[in-house]
């Protein structure tokens, strides 16, 4: 079973981000995440400082991606 974690993984790969372009992309989505939460989101289940990447954290980086490749959206 594929994870957030392993989404994250594969599209910071896929994309060729470097973690602080993972903290810029959540900022845009207005999520706020220090770069000792972001690297344990990446480390393995196994290591003691590994934390679950929970559907927010996915959903607001896949937002900001949005907002950075096609900008913000226009008021209704």
């Amino acid at each position: 079973m594929i994870t957030n974690n392993d989404i994250m993984k594969k599209l910071r790969v896929a994309l060729h981000l470097r973690d602080t372009d993972i903290v810029d992309i959540l900022k845009l989505a207005e999520f706020e995440i220090s770069p000792t939460e972001l690297s344990a989101i990446f480390r393995r289940e196994e290591h003691p400082n590994y934390m679950p990447c929970g559907d927010q954290l996915l959903r607001r980086f896949l937002d900001g991606l949005i907002i950075r490749n096609r900008g913000a959206r226009a008021p209704a």
